[in-house]
């Protein structure tokens, strides 16, 4: 073979979400769209709020057109970073800075930059907790590095502390975070995060360097019932925090995000640089100049979460009056179902069947259950009901 045999694997199968939203789409043009049930993928349903419309209109029409879209500082326009700072600030009490950030395309690059950013040899390891978002295993890999798996508490989706103590050793470089998460819609407790914290500190100390906590934080401010998000630097100071305005703003396909190195972490001046060499080692420099300038108005802005709340009840008293076993998502949109069967994969199989697109969780390190992602139509969510009923029936005769 000529080319990489691993980026040959992973160009050549498309993960399995973005073949069920393909196939969707196939069906789609036979069966017409209203008679399929898509709740494969993560994007957005709601409009981005019109901050960022007229944001947009007034850069593109009052400022600088070469200036625009020129290039910024390779880690990015002060100005936003900056603007960034003093928002985080005023909202959970802290004391950052621009040179506190490295803007980027999104949290996947975020996420990427700090992988590489700290590992350092083949043998070193990243530390996930089930269910957890299929694509760690990609960047943590292309880093260099491995990725050690935490069993899901399904009872209550935190951490269960037990298992990850016994995974964390002196290859140990981090544990990654998602809060709210994606796939169970789970919010980890003030409780939890102290007690991780806790636990690091102690391990750290024994092994003699630091294990960072990599918060992946996309769905931040989707949360549902009055829940608090912790901000995880407030408890530990090695946190990094990767962060994309995709979810929060509506703009998946704008690629606009940061990752945020506190002064408190062990050594920031030579892990902000590890970081601004990552970047540009993986080509994540200067992002997006339009959308940077974009953010600086936006700060605090999202688009209506409350539409998201009302799709999670009617999804959750719809699925429940038919007998389903649910788990009541706290945050971001998605909602983590039991399968039906031992085999989930099967499960959703069926349920295509009926045109129900439903992507099986043992990619998230969750056999058994399956992702119901609701950032969709409402009108969808009520056709899909009886869809759903015929279902269950089928299992229960």
């Amino acid at each position: 073979m000529v080319v990489n045999e691993s980026m040959y694997q992973l160009g050549s199968v498309r993960s399995a979400i973005r073949e069920l939203f393909e196939y969707g789409k196939k069906r789609a043009a036979i069966v017409g769209k209203e008679n399929v049930y898509d709740f494969s993928i993560g994007n957005p349903s709601i409009p981005a709020p019109q901050i960022v419309n007229d944001t947009i209109k007034e850069l593109v029409t009052d400022y600088d057109s070469v200036a625009l879209h020129g290039y910024t500082s390779a880690q990015g326009d002060v100005e936003t970073r900056a603007a960034i700072a003093e928002f985080l600030n005023n909202i959970h009490g802290t004391h950052f800075n621009a040179d506190n950030l490295y803007m980027t395309m999104g949290a996947a690059a975020s996420l990427s930059i700090c992988f590489r950013a700290l590992t350092s040899d083949a043998y070193d390891e990243f530390i996930t907790i089930a269910p957890y978002f299929p694509e760690y295993k990609v960047f943590v890999n292309a880093a260099g590095a491995r990725l050690v798996e935490v069993p899901a508490d399904t009872e209550h989706f935190q951490i269960d502390f037990e298992a990850l103590e016994e995974r964390i050793n002196a290859h140990t470089r981090g544990v990654i975070i998602n809060s709210p998460n994606n796939p169970s819609g789970t919010v980890y407790s003030e409780e939890t995060i102290k007690k991780l914290s806790d636990l690091l500190e102690k391990k750290s100390n024994e092994i003699g360097r630091p294990i960072f906590i990599i918060a992946d934080e996309p769905y931040r401010e989707i949360v549902y019932d009055g829940i608090k998000v912790p901000f995880v630097t407030k408890y530990y100071d090695n946190t990094l925090v990767c962060y994309s305005y995709s979810k929060s703003l509506s703009l998946p396909g704008e690629r606009i995000g940061y990752v945020l190195v506190p002064d408190e972490v062990y050594d920031k001046a030579e892990l902000y640089a590890a970081v601004c060499g990552a970047g540009r080692a993986l080509g994540y420099v200067c992002a997006p100049s339009l959308f940077q300038k974009m953010i600086v108005k936006c700060q605090g802005a999202t688009g209506d979460i409350n539409a998201y709340k009302e799709n999670r009840d009617l999804l959750y008293e719809g699925l429940t009056r038919i007998g389903y076993h649910c788990f009541k998502p706290d945050g971001a949109f998605y909602m983590f179902v039991k399968a039906l069967e031992d085999d989930s994969n099967a499960f959703c199989e069926k349920a295509k069947e009926e045109d129900v697109l439903i992507v099986a969780a043992d990619g998230f390190g969750c056999p058994g259950w399956v992702r119901i992602s609701y950032c969709v139509d409402r009108e969808m969510i009520k056709r899909s009901m009886p869809a759903f009923e015929k279902i269950y029936k089928k299992y229960n005769k």
